[in-house]
């Protein structure tokens, strides 16, 4: 029996991880405000669901935004950040707006909405920040330098976060997945292999944020890895 029902904004919630983690959510009877850039992808309504658009790429409108978010959902008292990009290539493949694009989603971004909600979080008498790493916040690898950066960024923050939260009642967490089975690969030169242990499925990762959502509250699960049992890469022609 989950008793605790939880307020839990999900970025990213349209496709993905993102959306299993949202479905999972709702299906535990927690309230979930799931945000995307375009809100005409959620076509099923839920009395539980609330949608919200939001460019958490446009670094310039967005504080703005997120006051607005926190005004809009009070009750808030966790965060799951899903939302982001993969991009790969060699350094000088990139052009210098695409270098500040992918940081500014993947990283920048989420420090930004950590920062408008973290004040009213450490008031409450429990809430989580759930990050959605990756196995390339661990190890660098080839044609990987900028989206490595990323993660490896958001893995130092996390951790320096946790120190400064220790105090208050908010929990930080990262999770790292390996390769998962999602739409994340349709614009790469690259997917999993075609085995079912290739990948891992999204609700893998939504049930290890289920785990650390409902985990005892004076318990803190640092970070996360997760693997296929199998790792294998495909590379398209």
């Amino acid at each position: 029996m989950h008793t605790i029902k939880r307020t839990v904004l999900v970025t990213g919630a349209s496709s993905g991880i993102g959306r299993a983690i949202a479905r999972k959510l709702l299906q535990q009877g927690h309230r979930v405000i799931g945000t995307t850039r375009d809100s005409d992808k959620f076509i099923h309504p839920h009395p539980l669901f609330s949608p919200v658009q939001l460019d958490l790429g446009g670094l310039k409108n967005l504080p703005a935004q997120l006051r607005g978010l926190e005004q809009q959902f009070p009750a808030m008292d966790a965060v799951i950040f899903c939302a982001g990009k993969g991009q790969f290539g060699s350094l000088e493949e990139f052009s210098y707006a695409q270098i500040e694009s992918l940081m500014a989603l993947n990283f920048t971004s989420q420090v930004f909405l950590t920062r408008a909600l973290l004040p009213a979080l450490k008031r409450k008498p429990r809430s989580d920040l759930i990050y959605i790493g990756s196995e390339a916040a661990l190890k660098g690898s080839r044609k990987g330098a900028l989206y490595c950066a990323s993660k490896f960024a958001l893995r130092g923050f996390t951790q320096a976060l946790r120190e400064e939260c220790s105090k208050s009642n908010v929990r930080v967490c990262l999770i790292n997945p390996g390769m998962v089975g999602t739409p994340f690969f349709d614009g790469l030169a690259f997917s999993p292999g075609d085995d079912g242990s290739n990948a891992l499925e999204p609700d893998d990762v939504a049930e290890a944020v289920i785990y650390v959502l409902n985990s005892r509250a004076q318990m803190v699960v640092d970070e996360i890895n997760l693997n296929p049992l199998n790792k294998v890469v495909k590379f398209k022609k």
